[in-house]
């Protein structure tokens, strides 16, 4: 598998690929691994989603999550699939879907990614000064000062909007 992913991380590195190359050569490599690997489903969701084919990223994102992978690429797959559906039209389903991601693991490598894309859902609801807060609270604690500002006038405008 590490050299299979490795090969996977190759043709996302290369920049002088075009979108449909990029398809092209994931489904190629996904193509040597079983039919129901969720893995490599996720990867051709990817590509698709890249190149703007979200329709068809969103059932593959949908079954690579089903299938069940680990932690990282389901956190991974749960935003890209809701950040895919939200380009759709389908907001509540996206806002439910990042919410949940958003809440589930505050210490994750990921979440600030998870507020990032919660945030644009809550933009697209309607909800733009939730989504402020989400942001600046996701952005505070990289800020070299005034973190503990920030965060507390990042809870104050969530707190505005209840």
């Amino acid at each position: 598998m590490n050299d299979w992913q490795s090969r996977v991380d190759a043709v996302w590195a290369d920049d002088q690929l075009s979108p449909e190359d990029v398809i092209e050569r994931i489904d190629a490599l996904g193509a040597e691994r079983p039919e129901d690997d969720a893995v490599a489903l996720f990867e051709r969701a990817g590509a698709r989603d890249s190149a703007g084919l979200e329709v068809e990223a969103e059932a593959l994102y949908r079954r690579a999550l089903a299938l069940g992978l680990d932690d990282e690429r389901r956190t991974r797959a749960t935003i890209q699939l809701a950040s895919t559906i939200r380009n759709l039209g389908k907001t509540e389903e996206a806002l439910a879907m990042l919410e949940a991601e958003y809440g589930r693991d505050p210490d994750g490598p990921l979440h600030d990614a998870a507020a990032a894309f919660y945030a644009l859902a809550l933009v697209s609801s309607g909800e733009p000064e939730r989504a402020a807060s989400i942001a600046l609270q996701a952005l505070a604690p990289h800020l070299p000062r005034y973190t503990r500002s920030v965060t507390g006038y990042a809870r104050e405008i969530a707190d505005d909007t209840r």
